[in-house]
């Protein structure tokens, strides 16, 4: 007996981490939620630094929060999202040819490019959009996390984490905009994004005064979401969605309040202290999402 317990005794194995969080992060700033748990009540933090200082960061996030699990979003600056036309390949080649489909679209060179593809399960043209990474920051970032103590379970932009704003069947326009960046519109349901684009001309809409959206930017919005809508509806022979949904800074309850009457469909102006904190919030869903699966 003594001989068997002493074999399940690893001194050198570190203990399994319960504890899970999600980070958005920016090009200087790490946004981190905790979920409430039992004693525990639910927390967004952000932390500064400069340029590509991730090592601090994470050392201050597991001070804080003690090692954990984290599901990583990254900011749009971190990537490009590019829609190209599907090679004829078998799946188990798709990655190697895609990669040969935008090198010459993309900054990196051939050996820095890190991608990922993802396509809608009804997806009328022989498209797929890919997601392109520099190897070499992404690989710096995750060495920092994982020698700060945190163990990455994934990462994902914001097209994806903007998914898991809702659980039910129902299609929903989310208008998402972080400062300084340009305005992303994506349709999802039943988490699974839909079509997805960034919007040019309302770069700094979060800081247009409430008087000012009215002069134009509210009915200029609302035309670019009509063509997003009807495109929406009749390149994937869908319903018309149930919902449009802000998250954003600055006015948006009187933006919403302004779209609103140019729709039959509900505006709602998601409710969270800033735009980092709800994609920290997506990102932790991210990890719940996936242990489901």
């Amino acid at each position: 007996m003594e001989k068997s317990l002493l074999g399940k005794i690893q001194f050198w194995r570190k203990p399994a981490l319960t504890k899970s969080l999600g980070l958005y992060i920016c090009a200087d700033k790490i946004s981190v939620f905790q979920a409430s748990a039992a004693q525990v009540e639910a927390k967004t933090m952000t932390y500064s630094f400069k340029h590509h200082g991730w090592s601090d960061a994470f050392s201050q996030v597991v001070k804080d929060f003690g090692p954990a699990n984290v599901q990583i979003v990254l900011a749009a600056n971190f990537y490009q999202l590019l829609l190209v036309d599907k090679p004829n390949v078998p799946e188990e080649e798709l990655s190697a040819a895609l990669l040969w489909s935008v090198k010459d679209i993309v900054t990196q060179s051939v050996t820095d490019i890190h991608l990922d593809y993802f396509e809608s399960s009804k997806q009328t043209a022989n498209k797929v959009n890919v997601v392109v990474t520099e190897k070499s920051l992404l690989s710096q970032l995750l060495v920092a996390a994982v020698n700060s103590g945190l163990e990455v379970v994934g990462v994902s932009i914001e097209e994806m984490a903007v998914s898991n704003l809702f659980d039910d069947n129902q299609a929903r326009v989310v208008l998402s905009h972080r400062e300084g960046q340009e305005l992303l519109l994506t349709v999802v349901r039943s988490g699974e994004v839909f079509m997805q684009r960034r919007v040019r001309g309302f770069l700094e809409i979060d800081k247009v005064s409430a008087d000012d959206l009215s002069y134009g930017t509210a009915d200029n919005l609302s035309l670019e979401l009509q063509r997003s809508m009807d495109y929406f509806e009749s390149q994937f022979r869908e319903a018309p969605v149930s919902s449009i949904e802000l998250v954003m800074d600055g006015e948006r309850v009187k933006l919403a309040n302004l779209i609103s009457a140019n729709f039959d469909q509900n505006v709602t102006p998601y409710d969270s202290s800033s735009v980092e904190a709800v994609f920290a919030q997506l990102a932790l869903a991210e990890i719940a999402r996936g242990q489901v699966q």
